[in-house]
This record gives structure tokens, C-alpha cells and sequence, in this order.
């Protein structure tokens, strides 16, 4: 075997079951079904005189979250996103992803300055299934990487 690395040890490998997203205060967010954070690269492209191939440099890079929620009771998302509509202001929101590594470590990412970008559900109703709601964020502020995992 040519790769002996432990870190691709499958024992190692972690699932939903071992994660948790909490609000700025450390609440969990306990309805939540799943969680994603996606970073975008917005590069520009360039052709200096005498290439035929196209260049890029690093422009920009924006960070959307998105929450799917179990409709249990109007939690905090909801109520700050209903808040939102109310005001006509998005709320500035800190949130923080977790995942318990096997070992006790973890990885915790904080997302600051938070704010509703894009669609949101109020409501979202099918026949025969649980019932979610949907919240996309936009984040403004620093990611910070608070705690890495290890095995």
C-alpha cells in the first residue's frame, strides 16, 4: 500500500450526526437539518498582448451560508428574518459551525457580520413531508478558523 496516511483512515470520516451550528451567544441551533458555507472566487480575467490563453487574478471572494431548518417552532432564524422583513433591515447575525472530531478535537469556524442575502422561506409547505424553511446568508465580516481538527 502506498499511501499510510492515517488521516484517510475511514474510522476517522465524521457525519451529520457529529456537527451542530450555534448563534453568536453559543445557542444551538438545534432545528437545523443541515448547514453550508460555500466560498465564491470572483477573479478577473486578463490577455496580456502576445498570449493566446487567458489569465486570471484574484479579485474578490464572498462566503453565502445556508441553513435548512426543521419547522419544530418559530426559532431564532425565523424570528430574526421576520424581524428583517418588519424592519427593512437585515439583522447583523454571528454563527458558528462545529464538528466533533472522534478525539474530543473539533473544528469551529465563526461567521461574522451575517446578514440575510438572496431568498429566504417563510413558508415552505409540501403534502407528505417534514416541514423546513430555508435561510441564505451573506458574510460580511471575518471567518475565523477557531479550532482545527486532528485525529
Amino acid at each position: 500500500m502506498l499511501n499510510k496516511r492515517a488521516a484517510t483512515d475511514a474510522r476517522h470520516s465524521r457525519s451529520g450526526k457529529d456537527a451542530m451550528i450555534y448563534d453568536g451567544s453559543g445557542n444551538a441551533l438545534a432545528q437545523a437539518d443541515s448547514f453550508t458555507s460555500t466560498a465564491s472566487f470572483n477573479n478577473n480575467n486578463y490577455n496580456p498582448l502576445g498570449q493566446n490563453r487567458d489569465l486570471e487574478v484574484n479579485n474578490t471572494v464572498g462566503v453565502k451560508i445556508t441553513i435548512d431548518e426543521i419547522v419544530v417552532l418559530d426559532g431564532w432564524l425565523f424570528n430574526q428574518l421576520m424581524s428583517a422583513i418588519a424592519n427593512g433591515e437585515s439583522p447583523v447575525l454571528t454563527v458558528s459551525g462545529v464538528i466533533e472530531g472522534r478525539n474530543g478535537s473539533q473544528e469551529r469556524v465563526v461567521y461574522r457580520e451575517c446578514i440575510f442575502s438572496g431568498d429566504s422561506d417563510i413558508q415552505k409547505v409540501e403534502t407528505g413531508d417534514v416541514l423546513k424553511r430555508q435561510f441564505s446568508l451573506h458574510c460580511n465580516g471575518n471567518i475565523e478558523n477557531k479550532q482545527q481538527l486532528s485525529i
